[in-house]
């Protein structure tokens, strides 16, 4: 597909600018993480890319080091307690998030395309390749980003990501842009704990790991 080259190209120019003009605010993020809680800067967790390749994406620490692993934040029981002060504000900014930059200057993900999902959330792997969205780049930022979130359901969550991989296209992806930037002035479809829609479903998929060991 032709688009998927331009759009390749876009990705690179775009983020190095970002990345660029950012650098300022990278460091004095940097610096409050530190001084705010122990740990590292940034944090790394395994990812599904295109074609269900696995990655690692980058992000902004939030959470306190001592945090359980691979659990999604709207899954435990009480995610107040492990998000760190400075965390608060990434995550409600979405700051937290630009280290992403990075994973797209290495062709890992795109500006936009469907987020990459947690490597153990097979229900939503599943769910997406019956609408082709496994095989579209990921993305920062998404059509299920701009219309729910976490408030949407597993199912609800793979047919937007698969009306994103069949209308793939600039038009779509500027759409996508902007409506992010309107999304995340307004902390739109956040959930961090308790009573997503989608919990009972997410958790299932916590199971189904915990027993596979």
């Amino acid at each position: 597909m032709v688009y998927l080259k331009i759009k390749r190209l876009m990705d690179i120019t775009l983020s190095l600018i970002a990345v660029i003009v950012l650098a300022p605010l990278f460091i004095i993020i940097t610096v409050a993480i530190k001084i705010d809680s122990q740990g590292p800067v940034f944090f790394k967790q395994k990812r599904v890319g295109i074609h269900k390749k696995h990655f690692n994406i980058l992000k902004f620490r939030t959470m306190r080091i001592d945090t359980p692993k691979e659990t999604p934040t709207h899954l435990l029981e009480n995610p107040e307690q492990w998000i760190t002060r400075v965390g608060k504000f990434l995550r409600k900014t979405s700051l937290d998030e630009l280290p992403q930059l990075f994973n797209i200057l290495k062709g890992e993900m795109s500006i936009i395309g469907p987020r990459p999902a947690l490597w153990n959330q097979y229900d939503l792997i599943e769910e997406r390749d019956k609408y082709g969205a496994n095989d579209v780049p990921v993305g920062l930022t998404g059509w299920a980003q701009v219309n729910g979130r976490d408030e949407l359901s597993i199912e609800e969550k793979a047919k937007l990501d698969g009306e994103y991989a069949k209308k793939i296209s600039f038009i779509m992806d500027l759409k996508c842009f902007f409506r992010t930037i309107v999304s995340v002035i307004r902390s739109e479809g956040v959930i961090e704990g308790g009573t997503g829609r989608n919990i009972k479903k997410d958790a299932t998929i916590i199971n189904k790991e915990t027993m596979a060991k």
